[in-house]
C-alpha cells in the first residue's frame, strides 16, 4: 500500500475504475495524510480496499527513518498480479540486490 504523485485525468480514470470503498478495518484507518511532501496542509484522502496492484517507478534514496526521498511515481496497473504475488515493503528480489 502506498501512494504517488497526482494522476493525469484519463488515467486517474482508468484506476478509479478498479477500485472499490475501504471497510472500517483497512488498515490506515484514522490517519492524516500531508497534502504535499514537507506540508503540513492536511488531504482530503478516501480509502479503498487494497486489492489492486500496480507498478510503479521509485529512486533508491531513502532518508534514515527509511522513507523514499523523492515521490514514487504510477506507471500502469498490473492486471495481471494479485495482491498476493506481490511480496512486501522490503522483501522479495529488489531487496535482495540492493542488501551488501
Amino acid at each position: 500500500m502506498g501512494r504517488t504523485v497526482p494522476l493525469p485525468p484519463e488515467r486517474a480514470r482508468l484506476v478509479a475504475e478498479r477500485l472499490a470503498a475501504a471497510d472500517p478495518r483497512h488498515p490506515w484507518t484514522g490517519v492524516r495524510f500531508a497534502a504535499a511532501w514537507g506540508s503540513r496542509d492536511v488531504l482530503d484522502a478516501v480509502l479503498v480496499r487494497p486489492d489492486a496492484v500496480a507498478e510503479i517507478s521509485a529512486d533508491r534514496s531513502v532518508d534514515r527513518g527509511g522513507v523514499f526521498r523523492h515521490p514514487l511515481r504510477f506507471k500502469r496497473l498490473r492486471l495481471d498480479a494479485t495482491v498476493d504475488d506481490v511480496p512486501g515493503f522490503g522483501a522479495g528480489p529488489a531487496a535482495a540486490a540492493g542488501a551488501g
